[in-house]
């Protein structure tokens, strides 16, 4: 197992976020906080586990702002069935993977998974900070080793990803960069 700690700041807006991240041969494990100012001040706290393949397991999130505090468990079964605090989800059916807001962790899983050919996934979004959960389509194009083009389906954002050796995302364009990154093996 491979632990790396990372750290990301904001480009466009000012976020920041800061993540724990054990790495398996085909899984993975992270803890986090993610700082932010908008739509307001925000802190969200989470804890991101997958299983074979690194696909979303679990996704257990808490959110303070001035509005108060909320707690979202998000789980997906071994048949793909979702639920969000118990209540079923059945508009994520067929998806694999988590998708907080404004976090480059999440983009780990699809892009590790990413071989020749583009992929279009839907992902379970988690809007930041309500924590609400919604479907969202995504595709992610190969570029080469260590750059993946995301395309929001639902949109019209693009933005070309840049990976280090292990596949996190270092530079979001418009999003965020790593400023701070460890390893322990």
């Amino acid at each position: 197992m491979k632990r790396r700690q990372l750290v990301w700041r904001g480009l466009e807006e000012w976020l920041a976020e800061e993540c724990t991240v054990s790495l398996e041969e085909d899984r993975f494990r992270a803890r986090g906080v993610q700082l932010g100012a908008e739509p307001h001040a925000y802190r969200v706290d989470y804890e991101l586990v997958t299983g074979v393949g690194w696909v979303t397991e679990r996704l257990v999130a808490s959110a303070a702002d001035a509005n108060g505090t909320r707690t979202l468990e998000l789980l997906r079964s071994a048949d793909g069935a979702w639920t969000a605090n118990d209540e079923p989800l059945p508009e994520l059916d067929g998806a694999l993977d988590c998708d907080l807001a404004f976090s480059p962790l999440t983009n780990y899983m699809p892009t590790r998974r990413l071989e020749a050919e583009p992929v279009d996934h839907l992902m379970a979004f988690i809007d930041v900070p309500s924590l609400e959960v919604r479907p969202s389509r995504q595709r992610y194009e190969p570029i080469d080793e260590r750059r993946v083009r995301f395309v929001s389906l639902d949109s019209d954002f693009v933005a070309e990803l840049e990976l280090d050796a292990d596949g996190l995302v270092v530079r979001y364009p418009r999003l965020a960069e790593v400023v701070a990154s460890g390893a322990r093996a």
